[in-house]
């Protein structure tokens, strides 16, 4: 198809679209109401409809009151019975495919439902709106010369009823419609192969050939991809591969860690980098301005969104709050409710809003990947500005990390033990250290008040880890690729120890 044509059809499509984007833009919480009064219609014949009364609910008021909160661990016998074959258990559309995901600290695989309504209405919804946004904002833009080079993962079939499962990113490849099929490499056969090392080189092989304009896909595994082709072509930059590349659509881990490697592989000041906010379980926000590097929260894709304030979650007196009642610079749990069958269900997302006209958030990190072992409140978005001040102020560079808290032990105070593996190595780590605790300090008050005068907190032990640690425990765990992170921080010892073994086994 040619390109003006291409460009003339997704310009009738933007336009189109924005003009529905406007509406939940101007009129936030009625958009929400209604969709969560048509998603509890919807269901109100299924199991779990009839069980808590889903005919009697008129508002969001009588849902609170008779939908009680849950999690994966109290869904997951309704989910495995879906997966065996039964119908209308939570949803009233078929639902053939789940997503899976370890999550970061349980080895324990959940598989997430994923109906149709949400597979259409949410996430390729989201990669049409994705396009819109920066199409607008990017008038000029070339983004359909040439390819998108994505990065995914693997695809399995569940045998005994023939309901599929696997990554998001590989469910959404292997269902993709024709037209975004056509514009993006490497092909179906190689984003699904499920060994990731002999994916990895395919990759290579085959996207060197393209003409890429675009990038997709999770930062840290991304960068271990560019690195290949670099080494593969012999090039310095990503440019001399694919001179027309304009954009990079990111998102799964925190960005900030890899900003300055990925500036070092692509030297230009005009390339565009947008974050993304999905998960398994839908999609949630984007980035819409060139500017700004805030995600605006989607309120038409099937997803109704509540919020349990962090300073109160997981007490028994916990709040939960509708959209409405949030307020800019506070952390939240997100709760959601959608149309694949997740009722006032906890993500394990944590979001800190920076605007609520529109509403704007930043993901602040897991609620289960905090360290919170004396008091400070420690979450990943503290921990990667410090770490972002530490490595700028020492020329460092950091390719992944972890933390976990060492606990008190008779008369020795606890302390923060952290596993780093940079790239670049500070070239004096007691000055990185340093910077890094009083980063912190200064960034977290809880934490300033546990380390002053060493009261409850001793310095934080910083062990630097030796090349490969990471990638080394992920392939351990049979975690390599696509959607696998490693957990940042946690108030539990098991990972830390781990990979004390892994790094002395190797020393």
């Amino acid at each position: 198809m040619p390109i003006p044509l291409v460009n003339s059809i997704a310009s009738w499509f933007l336009k189109k679209r924005i003009h529905q984007m406007e509406l939940f833009l101007k009129y936030p919480h009625e958009v929400q109401n209604e969709l969560l009064l048509k998603l509890v219609h919807k269901a109100k014949n299924t199991e779990i409809g009839k069980k808590y009364g889903f005919k009697d609910i008129r508002s969001y008021n009588d849902f609170a009151q008779q939908v009680p909160i849950t999690n994966y661990e109290a869904s997951h016998e309704m989910i495995e019975r879906a997966r065996r074959g039964e119908s209308n258990i939570f949803w009233p559309s078929p639902v053939k495919l789940f997503a899976q995901s370890s999550g970061t600290t349980n080895a324990k695989s959940k598989y997430i439902p994923v109906s149709p309504e949400a597979l259409e209405d949410c996430h390729y919804a989201a990669s049409k709106d994705l396009l819109c946004v920066y199409l607008n904002n990017n008038p000029d833009s070339q983004l359909f010369t040439g390819k998108s080079l994505r990065l995914g993962g693997s695809k399995k079939l569940y045998e005994s009823n023939g309901t599929s499962y696997g990554d998001l990113s590989a469910i959404l490849i292997d269902n993709m419609p024709f037209w975004a099929e056509f514009s993006s490499t490497p092909g179906n056969e190689v984003s699904l192969m499920s060994d990731w090392e002999v994916k990895m080189q395919a990759i290579v092989q085959e996207t060197i050939q393209e003409k890429v304009t675009s990038l997709a896909g999770v930062p840290s595994w991304m960068l271990v991809l560019i690195n290949n082709i670099l080494e593969s072509t012999g090039k310095e930059s990503l440019f001399e591969v694919w001179p027309n590349l304009e954009v990079y659509f990111h998102g799964g881990v925190s960005f900030e860690p890899y900003r300055d490697q990925y500036r070092k592989v692509l030297p230009r000041h005009d390339f565009k980098y947008y974050e993304i906010y999905n998960a398994s379980e839908g999609f949630f926000a984007l980035q819409d301005k060139n500017e700004r590097s805030d995600l605006l929260l989607m309120l038409d894709y099937g997803i109704f969104y509540e919020f349990i304030p962090m300073n109160c979650y997981g007490e028994p007196d916990q709040k939960i709050i509708p959209l409405s009642q949030v307020e800019k610079g506070k952390n939240y749990a997100i709760v959601i409710t959608t149309n694949s069958g997740l009722w006032r269900y906890r993500v394990g997302d944590t979001v800190r809003f920076t605007s609520i006209d529109p509403y704007r958030v930043r993901v602040s990190g897991r609620t289960k990947h905090h360290i919170n072992a004396f008091g400070e409140e420690l979450i990943i978005e503290n921990a990667e500005e410090a770490l972002k001040k530490a490595t700028a102020l020492t020329n460092s560079e950091i390719v992944d990390y972890t933390a976990a808290p060492i606990f008190m032990d008779g008369k020795e105070k606890g302390a923060h033990e952290w596993f780093i593996e940079f790239k670049v190595a500070p070239k004096n780590p007691e000055q990185f250290n340093h910077i890094f605790d009083k980063a912190l300090q200064e960034i977290n008050s809880d934490y300033e008040a546990k380390r002053k005068n060493n009261m409850t907190l001793n310095p934080p032990t910083i062990h630097y880890a030796r090349t490969n640690l990471f990638y080394d425990w992920l392939k351990s765990k049979n975690k390599l690729g696509g959607q696998h992170k490693v957990p940042r921080l946690s108030n539990s010892r098991e990972l830390v120890e781990e990979l004390r073994v892994l790094n002395t086994a190797f020393a």
